[in-house]
């Protein structure tokens, strides 16, 4: 057996809404095609951040998301190279702060964020110098 490779996938209330948050808040880009249903709901659209992938689809009946189930409890890690470049982007497209960017004494700079879907974020970047 060979794994190759692994990628999230987001489900979420509004996912054009998320697309166009994950596109302002982190410079996610689209990769088409985005795949829709009959009603025009997202089924799957893949978004680059980087070198990363991450899907994203709108919640249904067999797939709810984070706001539905009263939260989530998985947290996605971003390393960065400015947490507070990042934060604050995050910030201007409607995400809310759970944790403030702060130096840690484990090496990092970094805090931890939920976007308007109710999926959480730790965004670190390594202490230097």
């Amino acid at each position: 057996m060979t794994i190759r490779g692994m990628y999230p996938r987001l489900v979420v209330s509004d996912a054009a809404a998320a697309i166009e948050f994950y596109v302002t808040a982190f410079g996610a880009k689209e990769v088409p095609p985005r795949h829709t249903d009959d009603a025009g709901k997202v089924v799957h659209v893949e978004l680059r951040f980087g070198d990363f992938r991450v899907a994203v689809k709108d919640e249904d009946g067999g797939d709810p998301g984070p706001t539905s189930l009263g939260g989530s409890p998985v947290i996605m890690a971003l390393e960065v190279d400015s947490a507070d470049a990042v934060a604050d982007a995050m910030l201007r497209a409607g995400g809310t702060v759970i944790y403030p960017v702060a130096d840690h004494d484990y090496g990092e700079r970094g805090g931890r964020f939920a976007d308007p879907f109710g999926h959480l974020w730790m965004i670190a970047q390594p202490l230097t110098g």
